[in-house]
């Protein structure tokens, strides 16, 4: 589904702030793969995502997505068949507009849009179906402006909005990390159901680490812009957060250090 091979990034190039962010990348993901990402601070983690989603165009390599050349596509174009929730509940969703607004829009990605679409009865059933699955009462207030939503409740509705077409990757890049704990935990049970439901192919970058290890059937962990840690299956659901601070360590050459990732377990 996924092949990335040899990609580089670096930005402020040939100046005193220049940064390699992507040294090199190479992975390979399979239909169905639900792969965590977890990582330092700087480690690259959300340019990899930014990279497969067009925000900016990578210096060198190829990126691949279902037998499809995508290197050179600009971002809008890859939103047609790209699912992306952001750390930021405020993003993904438009504040002025209602729920099944919002929905309307995301139904309506990568098709021919016009200036005032109409929603049928057929699509408010749909969006009703959908909404109740969540279990936070959104299918009652269809009506209602996104902007009066929780912090929470819009992340879940960003999720879906980014699955209710089934996209061929779906990027989530700490999307639970400026939610509460319990709400954290609401949109990471929603984020497993949805992707085993629709057997979606995808990544998840994440702040912590017991997430990662209980998240998905794929952990890779990134350092300078490289992947110095890949592993699945039996092995993966073997690991200890211990395990992966060792393998860091390892890995690396120095001590694993960053706050949020501890704090996080």
């Amino acid at each position: 589904m996924l092949e990335v091979k040899n990609i580089v990034k670096t930005f402020n190039a040939g100046t005193p702030n220049e940064k390699r962010a992507l040294q090199g990348i190479n992975l390979t993901l399979n239909d169905g793969d639900f792969v965590t990402i977890i990582g330092s601070n700087g480690a690259g983690k959300s340019t990899f995502l930014n990279a497969l989603a067009g925000v900016w165009p990578i210096d060198d390599g190829q990126i691949i997505i279902g037998g499809k050349d995508i290197t050179r596509m600009p971002e809008y174009r890859r939103a047609a068949f790209l699912g992306r929730v952001f750390q930021d509940p405020m993003n993904g969703t438009a504040a002025a507009m209602n729920i099944e607004e919002n929905l309307a829009l995301a139904m309506r990605r990568g098709k021919r849009r016009t200036l005032m679409p109409m929603i049928n009865s057929s699509e408010r059933t749909l969006y009703r179906e959908r909404l109740s699955r969540l279990g936070l009462g959104l299918q009652d207030r269809m009506t209602s402006k996104v902007g009066l939503l929780s912090g929470g409740q819009r992340q879940a509705l960003t999720l879906l909005m980014s699955t209710l077409h089934k996209p061929e990757l779906l990027l989530l890049d700490e999307h639970t990390a400026a939610l509460d704990p319990k709400t954290a935990r609401k949109v990471l049970e929603l984020t497993n159901e949805i992707v085993s439901e629709q057997n979606l192919t995808a990544l998840m970058v994440t702040h912590n680490m017991r997430d990662a290890i209980q998240t998905g059937n794929r952990l890779i962990m990134m350092h300078e812009g490289r992947i110095i840690f890949d592993v699945s299956g039996e092995e993966k659901k073997k690991l200890a957060v211990e395990d992966l601070m060792h393998k860091f360590e390892e890995a690396a050459g120095e001590a694993f250090a960053n706050d949020r990732m501890m704090l996080g377990n």
